[in-house]
């Protein structure tokens, strides 16, 4: 493992070793157990997509590991005024221990580790989202105690949540069941490692049915605002709500990456219904994230 740029590179113990060090992490930290590990080391962090969670953890991460974050909007540095994402790897390598970015697409991320000697964490692309996934999978674990037979469902759009669920939950033997609409299906590539343990539907009671958790995300993720009304029009059958929860197994979990559009994918009674589980999954991106830059750049 010498980059986290998507779910599928990742195999099932690898995703193991994440969450497992991501409890240590979370248990030193509730306990002032001192866990500077990163002591001395820098991370740059490039955004060309906005962000709350992902520039906090990360930032707020690596400084209770000792090291230091530095935040490079497009704006700031010479990557968005047309240097070649090869030229920034070089260069970024000199300087820091590791890179993080939150863009737009996945070809900018692999390019960039391809070229850069030090690790490369995908924060986020249109593609993948892998750092959140772990948050999820951390989250129902905790919930669960166990990932291995879980049934989860998934409401929306296929987007890049869509493909980071299925990619890392077939490796860890949980059952995946995706409702979209026509046309707004997960990734090809993404639907072909799901195998048999991936049910594809445009039904979201079939999807909900029988499941532990249940996953939603907005249905215009940044960059596709201008689509946005005709996405709700299609939508709105897969909106999560409580007749659709009430086809879960007991106990079934919700989970959604933030930030939620209440009364949109999800209303709002069932968002404040399983309020503490998606907090404790926003929570949880500060632990799996410094687990993962302890074990790429520790």
């Amino acid at each position: 493992m010498k980059h986290l740029l998507k779910m599928a590179d990742l195999s099932g113990e690898e995703i193991i070793k994440i969450l497992d060090l991501a409890d240590q992490m979370k248990y030193n930290l509730k306990n002032g157990i001192e866990h500077r590990i990163l002591e001395g080391k820098s991370l740059a962090m490039i955004f060309s997509k906005s962000s709350t969670r992902t520039r906090v953890s990360f930032e707020v991460g690596i400084g209770q590991m000792g090291g230091r974050a530095l935040f490079l909007s497009s704006n700031d540095i010479q990557l968005g005024r047309g240097e070649s994402i090869e030229d920034t790897a070089k260069v970024l390598s000199r300087y820091v221990d590791g890179i993080m970015i939150r863009t737009f697409k996945q070809s900018d991320v692999e390019e960039l580790a391809q070229h850069a000697s030090i690790p490369v964490i995908n924060g986020l692309t249109d593609h993948a989202h892998p750092c959140q996934i772990l948050a999820d999978f951390m989250t129902i674990r905790e919930y669960h105690s166990t990932l291995n037979g879980q049934t989860v469902a998934f409401l929306g759009d296929g987007n890049n949540m869509c493909n980071s669920l299925i990619a890392g939950a077939v490796k860890l033997g949980m059952k995946v069941r995706v409702a979209t609409p026509k046309g707004y299906e997960p990734c090809p590539n993404i639907i072909s490692m799901g195998g048999n343990d991936l049910l594809l539907t445009n039904d979201p009671r079939e999807a909900v049915s029988g499941a532990d958790a249940v996953f939603t995300d907005v249905w215009a993720s940044m960059g596709q605002e201008s689509e946005a009304e005709e996405r709700k029009a299609k939508m709105l059958p897969f909106q999560l709500n409580s007749e659709l929860m009430s086809l879960t197994n007991p106990g079934a979990m919700v989970q959604h990456c933030l930030p939620a559009h209440k009364g949109e994918e999800i209303t709002l009674d069932v968002f404040n219904a399983h309020a503490d589980e998606i907090y404790d999954e926003a929570e949880n991106r500060l632990h799996v994230q410094k687990a993962v830059m302890a074990i790429l750049m520790g």
